[in-house]
């Protein structure tokens, strides 16, 4: 009878093993999730490949922090500075190109500040700093909020006061909320066209080098934690990164007739 249960305690052990060997765990951007591309790719990849993906969406930050505890498995995001520290620091193998858009400053089609009339993001930037328009930041560590800091910094300007608001949400309530306050934020193109027909704002300023958003995937070092699926996590970069399989699918992901990302994997 011991014998028996044994056995039966073995089988069931490898059956759990084998079953979490089929399982990867994805840090990733708020911006993948909610443009809705990640339901175009994933299924896909799993059909292919037989592994499930379990979606952690949070900003870049985060994203990396959660590499960095080993918590999963392999990251997708958008900060190349923060991606490249990542990889130096020996958290993650290497760097993989996937995919860019941009990102746009959305707000009030009244626009108050006069967005339109702007010629570069930092000019852009001091207008509703000038104006004292509401300004709604994220506020959370994300691609988005680097890249925003970014362009305060390269502006010349000390973002503070009561017209600028960091929220701490991902991009999609950002939106949200800056809907409900008539307020301005910086977004990323994807994100945007997700959600345009679900608010009154408009895009008021775009366009420039600086507002390039180039997205990479990452495997979480294995040499750091032998636990993680390695194996997954480099099956999932050579599938989104092949033209014929995520690079293609990438490629015909649209809204509004517009691309949301353009591939780029070499």
């Amino acid at each position: 009878m011991k014998t028996k249960i044994a056995l039966l305690l073995l089988i069931f052990s490898s059956f759990l093993a084998q079953a979490d060997s089929k399982l990867l765990r994805l840090a990733t951007t708020t911006s993948t999730d909610n443009s809705g591309l990640l339901n175009e790719l994933l299924p896909a990849f799993t059909a292919d490949t037989g592994f499930k993906v379990q979606v952690i969406a949070v900003g870049t930050g985060k994203a990396l922090r959660l590499g960095k505890d080993g918590d999963v498995d392999v990251v997708l995001v958008h900060a190349p500075g923060a991606e490249a520290a990542f990889v130096a620091s020996g958290y993650g193998v290497q760097r993989f190109p996937v995919m860019f858009n941009d990102f746009v400053i959305v707000g009030p089609k009244a626009d108050s500040a006069e967005l339109s009339t702007a010629t570069s993001v930092q000019q852009a930037f001091k207008k509703i700093k000038q104006s004292q328009s509401l300004f709604l930041s994220r506020g959370d560590n994300s691609g988005t909020h680097k890249k925003e800091q970014l362009i305060w910094k390269s502006s010349g300007i000390e973002a503070s006061g009561s017209w600028y608001r960091e929220v701490g949400q991902g991009m999609g309530r950002v939106l949200q909320m800056a809907n409900e306050l008539d307020a301005y934020t910086l977004t990323d193109r994807g994100t945007w066209l997700s959600y345009q027909d679900k608010i009154q704002l408009q895009i008021n300023f775009e366009g420039g080098s600086i507002l390039h958003n180039p997205y990479g995937i990452i495997a979480v070092n294995p040499t750091r934690y032998p636990d993680i699926n390695n194996k997954g996590a480099n099956a999932l970069i050579e599938w989104i990164t092949a033209k014929n399989k995520g690079q293609n699918l990438i490629a015909r992901f649209k809204l509004h007739d517009r691309l949301l990302f353009t591939p780029m994997a070499n």
